[in-house]
């Protein structure tokens, strides 16, 4: 099938790193996987992150200009050479589809949506246009998308009660972080001497952005629960970098120089070697949509310590069996302090579950087994359109 594919948060090129651009990658990826011809419909970007009606009302205005060009551009090609299904990833308040209801009405082809979501108290606020500009292509979708369970209620009422609503697991393509965990001694040496680490002493990893907002939220977090755990031998490696570098620094910097260690922006093929040599990444989480830092870690073979916020829970087996990770109240220090502080304390159930963690993303969370499902799910969705009066 030909994919019309669009991403209105932050397109699959956009050159800053970050967990939606990893997504829309692995989406078009997974579709390829499933032989399907994806192409990137466009790099408009629909973001209002201030709640800025009138840059709101501007976006939209560009949106429909670019929609009505875009589905003449489509229109002028001979017939085997359209689209025959739009897929837009990441539809909400703060970055609704302008685009993808009006082409995907003009050549006639299913619209498929992932990853949608939709708060009535946005109603009549700063974002009221992208509000209302995302209800309205949640509304047009022939399928739905969930990554995240915890979305699915907010589009009660909203989503065409005919809709297909599929459930997809995040997922990532394992392969070079599983083949990192098998190399895990010589990685730990070689990263111990570039950073300064002691490869005796348990390792601590955060993997994320740095910028205000949650994500800084997040690291302040940590540096509290660090605080707690002074009595324990641990370093922790920071990978990421942003526009808070310096406010993240100043939240840690109570612990030492001694102890935290940054490696910075660091591109996404050096990623499993960092992980692979780490014994625990931790990430406090607040507000995170599910984290693929999280996924990441577990497919190298890694533990992992978060704040059980969104859909965390669905990508960390937290429970009594099956454990990959420990999940603690979301934004609290001390409990985040006392997860830590039971696997610093037990190597031999650190390695147990990243030994588990191994196995449940290969099966649960793989790029193989997501292909399936997006592949079924386009597939009903454009059977479905055929079907429809």
């Amino acid at each position: 099938m030909r994919i019309a594919f669009y991403a209105p948060l932050k397109p699959p090129t956009h050159p800053v790193p970050s967990g939606d651009r990893r997504v829309a990658r692995l989406l078009m990826a997974a579709f390829g996987r499933a032989n399907h011809r994806v192409e990137l419909a466009s790099r408009f970007r629909s973001r209002d992150g201030v709640g800025d009606p009138v840059r709101q009302q501007a976006l939209a205005e560009l949106g429909h200009h670019l929609a009505r060009r875009l589905a003449r551009q489509y229109q002028a090609r001979p017939p085997a050479e359209r689209p025959e299904l739009w897929f837009t990833y990441h539809v909400y308040y703060k970055a609704p589809d302008w685009l993808g209801p009006a082409v995907s009405g003009a050549l006639d082809i299913p619209y498929v949506v992932a990853e949608a979501s939709h708060a009535a108290k946005r109603a009549g606020g700063p974002w009221a246009i992208g509000h209302a500009g995302a209800a309205a292509a949640i509304a047009h979708a022939d399928a739905i998308i969930n990554l995240n369970p915890a979305d699915r209620a907010g589009l009660v009422g909203v989503a065409d009660p005919r809709a297909i609503h599929v459930m997809l697991n995040p997922f990532i393509d394992g392969a070079d972080f599983a083949a990192a965990a098998n190399r895990r001694s010589e990685l730990r040496r070689e990263l111990a001497h570039r950073f300064g680490l002691d490869g005796e002493k348990p390792w601590l990893l955060t993997v994320a952005m740095m910028r205000d907002g949650d994500k800084l939220a997040s690291f302040r977090v940590l540096g509290a629960a660090l605080d707690l755990l002074r009595d324990r031998s641990w370093q922790l490696l920071v990978v990421g970098d942003g526009p808070a570098r310096a406010a993240v620094e100043a939240a840690l910097a109570s612990l030492g120089r001694a102890r935290i260690h940054y490696a910075g922006r660091r591109l996404a093929e050096e990623l499993p070697q960092f992980y692979a040599s780490a014994d625990l990444l931790v990430w406090p989480a607040i507000n995170e949509a599910y984290g693929m830092a999280l996924l990441e870690a577990q497919a190298a073979g890694v533990p992992v310590v978060a704040g059980a916020a969104g859909g965390v829970p669905t990508v960390v087996a937290g429970g009594v069996r099956d454990q990959t990770g420990l999940l603690t109240a979301p934004g609290d220090a001390a409990d985040f302090a006392a997860a830590m502080r039971v696997l610093l304390d037990d190597p031999a159930r650190r390695r147990r579950m990243g030994e588990t963690a191994l196995r449940r993303i290969a099966e649960e969370h793989d790029i193989g087994t997501a292909a399936g499902i997006l592949d079924r799910a386009v597939r009903d969705a454009a059977n479905r359109y055929r079907r429809l009066p």
